[in-house]
């Protein structure tokens, strides 16, 4: 072997263990994190911060902060968080990844959004915490507050699309780009849920501390699948074993 195909081969496997450690330090953070934010929320100083951000963005309840044109942005924005939302995105994005045979990444998504709303309701029923006070919220709700159901979906499903993007594209200016705009759009739904009270700042917070940490566990998955396929030396998880076009999304 020579030197300089020595050397790619080692910056592949560093790159491919630098990235299986950062999705273990974003599961295991995530759900550390979680925990964290679990705990003080049911303290007086957690909740103390929860009323701070409240009493900020509320000094009139029923009334945030800012011009009206702000409120009425932030109701548009919560709402790409929402299930309905979610879940069309999800049946366009699961109908073209079948149509690229990308069969393990359909599913991959379909579970992580499935899964998500499992945890969601789940981890609402088991803390059973309230909401911020009818009067200043902004929008409807319902069920429990902790976590933030928006928050978690959002940051599953974007995550998920940015991920698969960003390895479908060679240039590490488009994979920044794929990443940091889903991680945005995660962000802005999760601040658009505090803005208009249907949340608690510390919901929000554990929702994207458990929807990143989700995400990162089917990433995961995918990884190993690919990596056993590969030492096998059999097609790629993804594609059927005679491609016509080149894939878009994902592997």
């Amino acid at each position: 072997m020579s030197p300089r195909l020595l050397l790619q081969t080692a910056f592949r496997r560093a790159r491919a263990e630098i990235a299986l450690l950062a999705a273990l330090f974003v599961i295991t953070g995530g759900i550390g994190l979680f925990l964290e934010i679990a705990d003080d929320s049911r303290e007086a100083d957690g909740q103390a911060f929860d009323h701070a951000i409240l009493q900020a963005l509320h000094s009139t309840p029923g009334d945030p902060a800012g011009p009206w044109w702000v409120e009425e942005g932030a109701v548009e924005l919560t709402s790409l968080g929402g299930v309905a939302v979610l879940g069309l995105f999800a049946l366009f994005a699961v109908g073209f990844l079948l149509l690229q045979r990308k069969r393990l990444s359909a599913a991959l998504l379909t579970l992580g959004l499935a899964g998500g709303v499992g945890w969601s309701e789940g981890l609402k029923a088991l803390f059973g915490r309230a909401r911020p006070p009818a009067d200043y919220q902004a929008v409807e709700t319902i069920n429990a507050s902790f976590p933030s159901g928006h928050a978690l979906l959002s940051t599953v499903f974007y995550l998920s699309i940015g991920v698969m993007l960003a390895r479908a594209f060679p240039q590490r200016r488009m994979k920044a780009y794929a990443i940091g705009a889903a991680v945005v759009l995660a962000l802005l739904v999760g601040l658009s849920r505090i803005y208009l009270a249907a949340h608690w700042a510390t919901d929000v917070l554990a929702g994207w501390s458990v929807g990143a940490a989700w995400a990162m566990a089917l990433w995961l998955v995918a990884w190993v699948v690919q990596r056993r396929q590969t030492a096998r030396k059999l097609p790629l998880h993804d594609e059927a074993e005679a491609v016509r076009a080149p894939a878009v999304i994902g592997e």
